[in-house]
């Protein structure tokens, strides 16, 4: 069927699926399926409402498939037993992730997209597999927070397609919904009741944090700033539940100070006990990266050092601080052609760091040029990562015993809050970012890192002197992130690989997944789960 017969709905959504490269061909039996929380929010809640559905439903051609808010099946039910081995032929199972990129059009992938209930019958299926099936989904939506929680599908042979699955899954879902808003009260309980048990001791400062709740005791709200609220988040995002675990972490005042923490079973909160302050009071500046102790050495015994790193992670800024109080000169490879014929006479008559940058991009002429005078003076060499340099550039890397390889801000989450305190103290303005806008910048991938950040503080602190930054105020590509979460450091090692596979094919995806040696549909999941645009 042509996509012009279609419902206007149903159009866009195979208009969508095409753009991604899907073909009605594709088999979706060939997802990858991955481990899944069953023991989730959303899953403890439907599973009663499941159970009253799948008696209802006994007998029946009918299936009820229940996705979470990220559009993995997390559990699914049957009328009839063999209807289980028909879906796990076709692919519908539990820990495969249905979005219009990988499955097309059908009552998961495009409610969720559309996050309203739709019906899809047999024909208005992308995927020719898919074609014999009629269905009905429907979002499920947090009553408190109002936040999609999943979708709910009701599925069935096409010639048993009947007008009445919708209020029947309207119900289901109602249920489930309630279910969501009693289990939400029961776990603010728990939080409580776990906060108060921790804060009886007032001298050690207690916090937790929870969804949409956040409780301190005085000692806490005494020894931290509204940023270190994202910091602490971050900490717990991979903790398991009920396991008490121990780190340090710089707050943004610039104090060490050691925080034990552990996720409240049956919440969504986590408790954190911060070791007490001293009695003497530390001053509140923002340190967002200690100073290279060794820096002192290399200026005493003049040793080559290579620093590299991403543009904007501070490559310049690092060269400045390992010259010290010695002259610096600096000479980008960009004008090479300009300063190569005089950089002996530069070499005979500067006694201090000699900063070559971007080496990258250096000539082959002014590379051998710059190697043959390396032992009459001291240089400081900056590029990209390491592993990067080719040729003449990573002939000049091997003649720095030292090296300082810097994070990309990405890597650096957790020291966010302080940067950006450190960048607006150093702008002298009393703006606050607030924890929830920290935490959308945390969710950034930040291309121009730190140079993009200052770019960013700067923007924000010349609309404004003073007072709160709300995720509203900052401008319109920063107030969300196609990544609500931050990613964990393998995935982060993976949405770079594949970062870079894209931008090395030119964005086309069916080559990135060939180099990358993973199926087309894997890294069409990827690319949405690690929020890659």
């Amino acid at each position: 069927m042509e996509s012009g017969a279609l419902r206007p709905e149903i159009a866009l959504s195979w208009r969508r699926a095409e753009l991604s490269g899907l073909r009605p061909d594709a088999a979706v039996d060939t997802l990858t399926v991955e481990d899944i929380d069953r023991r989730s929010r959303l899953v403890l809640a439907a599973e009663p409402v499941l159970d009253q559905a799948t008696r209802e439903l006994a007998d029946t051609a009918f299936s009820l498939i229940l996705a979470d808010r990220d559009a993995w099946i997390v559990d699914r039910r049957f009328g009839e037993r063999r209807l289980e081995a028909t879906l796990d032929r076709l692919g519908v199972v539990p820990g495969t992730r249905f979005t219009e990129e990988n499955t097309g059009t059908n009552s998961i992938a495009t409610v969720f997209e559309l996050r309203q209930g739709l019906a899809v019958h047999g024909h208005e299926h992308f995927i020719d597999s898919f074609k014999a099936f009629a269905c009905y989904g429907h979002p499920i939506v947090h009553p408190v927070t109002r936040r999609l929680e999943g979708v709910l599908d009701i599925t069935c042979p096409a010639e048993h397609a009947n007008p009445l699955l919708g209020p029947f899954l309207r119900r289901a879902v109602a249920d489930i919904e309630h279910r969501l808003l009693e289990g939400s009260r029961a776990a603010e309980q728990r939080m409580l009741a776990a906060y108060q048990a921790a804060a009886l001791n007032r001298l050690r400062p207690v916090l937790v944090l929870g969804d949409d709740v956040v409780l301190a005791n005085a000692a806490a709200t005494d020894l931290l700033d509204a940023a270190d609220h994202a910091v602490l988040r971050g900490l717990a995002m991979d903790a398991p539940f009920g396991v008490r675990q121990t780190r340090t972490v710089r707050l943004s005042s610039g104090r060490e100070t050691g925080v034990a923490f552990e996720r409240i079973t049956g919440a969504s909160g986590v408790l954190f006990e911060l070791e007490p302050p001293d009695v003497q009071a530390i001053p509140r500046r923002a340190t967002p990266r200690p100073v290279h102790r060794d820096f002192a050495a290399y200026r005493e015994q003049r040793t080559h050092v290579l620093i590299s790193g991403e543009p904007g992670t501070g490559r310049s800024t690092v060269a400045r601080e390992l010259a010290g109080e010695a002259a610096l000169a600096v000479l980008d490879a960009v004008d090479a052609e300009h300063w190569t014929p005089t950089l002996d006479q530069l070499v005979a008559t500067h006694a201090g760091l000699l900063v070559i940058e971007n080496i990258a991009l250096l000539p082959a002429a002014s590379a051998a040029r710059i190697a043959a005078v390396m032992d009459r003076g001291w240089f400081a060499l900056t590029g990209p990562p390491a592993a990067e340099l080719t040729g003449p550039a990573a002939d000049l890397a091997s003649r720095c015993i030292a090296r300082r390889e810097l994070p990309p801000l990405r890597a650096r989450r957790d020291e966010l809050p302080a940067l950006v305190a450190a960048m607006l103290a150093d702008l002298g303005c009393t703006l606050r970012f607030v924890p929830s806008t920290l935490e959308v910048l945390a969710a950034q991938p930040w291309p121009g890192n730190l140079r993009e950040l200052k770019a960013l503080v700067r923007h924000v602190a010349a609309a404004r002197a003073c007072g709160d930054v709300l995720p509203r105020d900052l401008p319109e590509a920063y107030r969300c992130s196609p990544k609500a979460r931050r990613l964990s450091p393998i995935e982060q090692l993976e949405h770079d690989a594949i970062a870079a596979a894209l931008r090395d094919c030119g964005g086309n995806k069916a080559h990135a997944a060939k180099a990358l040696g993973i199926s087309r549909s894997t890294l069409h999941r990827r690319v949405r789960s690690l929020g890659l645009s």
